[in-house]
């Protein structure tokens, strides 16, 4: 289980850098990012690493695709007072927890990852028999645990790779929680909350351990979370003690399923590179209403006078996604009766892209022209990053018996 409140918790997330971004990564994944990074701690991740397990034989690419896509998160709204951008191989305690937590990761719960398989069958032009390949949902818990994020935005294909991430927090914190005296030492920092708080922490944790009681839970752990003067590792003790466990080192994440609206591709598939089907946030505008009005209709519209089904179209998606409510019925309407004809039909949507695609390009413009700030900026973050992955890795090492003080 999670051992801080929920509201105090950090929040971690990651792209694999691909080269630019398209509207599918905008409406999937960054619109969200940019809403959470004014709630949460936010931990935003150019993975980089992750590229290697499956383009090992080609990474000439990967470095100018870090930075094509970080110029596209900013030029989409993350903010860098807001949030965290790094790159991941610049903050190498990533390589030495995933290396820790490999000596206690049975291969059997790599081994069973939907994915492993999935992209196996993909990518069978690729060689991904590698220990890289397999132990990515590895490298990817450790991406969490380094930063004892609470929350990690997914959607639901991958609440798998949390629940690994889970396990393994579970295991580890089993292992190597229960240090020398935990149960006098828990005991001592009930005290220090106080004796009416002491009092309440204990019915809460007998009500919790022996009934099951969610709400007792939350409610002592928000009890000690309050604690300002108790120390951290007092902390991380009673949060273990609560659940009859040790002291909890690395926290254990859960998904934050978010709402991924299926961006379609100019073809009617999900918008993808592989299927040369996309709008990139910064196409120029004579590209993008090109794309769109070369974008095929329901097939059954042969002539104008033909009446047509949006439902079969691949152009009525993109209303669904940039209309109000009234273009949307005069589209309904139109179609279905043939009073407007396919050109005519996607104008409004030529128009709410070129908008907001105008905004992207204007925000990239600083980025593009001077890429100095933008290695400012992500060194910045790997810096901070690091600084809060270094007290993990203290914490790691300390409980592995590999501090050496």
């Amino acid at each position: 289980m999670s051992s801080v409140a929920v509201q105090h918790q950090r929040i971690l997330s990651g792209m694999r850098p691909t080269g630019k971004l398209h509207l599918g990564h905008y409406h999937g994944v960054l619109k969200n990012w940019i809403k959470l990074q004014h709630e949460y701690e936010c931990f935003f991740c150019a993975v980089d690493w992750h590229a290697l397990t499956t383009h090992y034989d080609d990474p000439s690419l990967i470095e100018n695709h870090v930075w094509d896509m970080v110029i596209d998160w900013l030029a989409a709204g993350v903010n860098p007072g807001s949030a965290t951008i790094f790159i991941q191989s610049k903050v190498p305690e990533h390589a030495e927890l995933h290396l820790l937590l490999s000596m206690i990761t049975p291969v059997g719960w790599l081994e069973r990852q939907p994915t492993y398989k999935e992209q196996q069958d993909k990518l069978r032009e690729k060689d991904l028999s590698t220990y890289g390949f397999l132990g990515y949902p590895l490298l990817q818990a450790a991406d969490i645990l380094i930063y004892k994020s609470g929350l990690v935005p997914v959607g639901s294909d991958q609440v798998p790779h949390i629940e690994l991430a889970r396990d393994i927090a579970g295991r580890f914190n089993h292992i190597y929680g229960r240090e020398p005296g935990f149960e006098e030492k828990a005991e001592a920092a009930i005290k220090k909350l106080g004796k009416k708080n002491a009092k309440l922490y204990n019915s809460l944790r007998k009500k919790f351990q022996e009934e099951g009681v969610e709400e007792a839970l939350e409610t002592a752990r928000a009890l000690v979370e309050g604690h300002a003067s108790m120390s951290l590792g007092d902390k991380e003790r009673l949060y273990g003690y609560l659940e009859g466990g040790g002291k909890v080192i690395l926290p254990e994440p859960l998904a934050m399923l978010t709402e991924v609206p299926k961006m379609p591709g100019l073809d009617g598939q999900k918008m993808s590179k592989s299927y040369n089907n996309t709008i990139a946030l910064r196409d120029e505008p004579e590209s993008v209403e090109k794309k769109i009005r070369t974008m095929p209709t329901d097939p059954a519209r042969v002539r104008l006078t033909d009446a047509g089904d949006p439902d079969k179209c691949p152009v009525w998606e993109f209303h669904e996604i940039y209309s109000n409510e009234e273009v949307k019925t005069w589209v309904q309407e139109g179609c279905r009766s043939a009073s407007i004809g396919c050109i005519e039909c996607k104008q409004p949507v030529i128009d709410c892209v070129l908008k907001e695609q105008q905004s992207f390009l204007d925000n990239a413009r600083e980025y593009e022209e001077n890429p100095e700030l933008v290695k400012n900026i992500v060194n910045e973050g790997c810096e901070r990053a690091r600084d809060i992955a270094r007290e993990t890795m203290d914490d790691v090492r300390h409980a592995m018996g590999l501090s050496y003080r």
